[in-house]
């Protein structure tokens, strides 16, 4: 699994699993359980070319990001990383 560490906000990690451009699995460590259980269960087995337009941008209160966010910068990361 690839680690970014995030910035801004309280999930301070996200690990991503990819197959090519498929999310496989995702674990956040730190951040609201609940709601990232739910963004997993819903980016799962979906392409990171349909996922990133769709979470980032969207913020979390005055933050500037958020956990979904972050997460489209750790699929660009680990999507780099597998294929440089």
């Amino acid at each position: 699994m690839f680690e970014y560490l995030t910035t801004g906000t309280c999930c301070r990690k996200i690990s991503v699993k990819l197959d090519g451009k498929i999310i496989e699995d995702l674990e956040f460590d730190g951040g609201c359980n609940g709601n990232l259980k739910a963004v997993k269960r819903l980016v799962v087995g979906h392409s990171i070319d349909e996922i990133i337009p769709i979470l980032r941008g969207n913020l979390c209160k005055n933050k500037g990001t958020s956990c979904a966010d972050q997460l489209t910068y750790a699929l660009e990361a680990a999507y780099k990383d597998a294929n440089p």
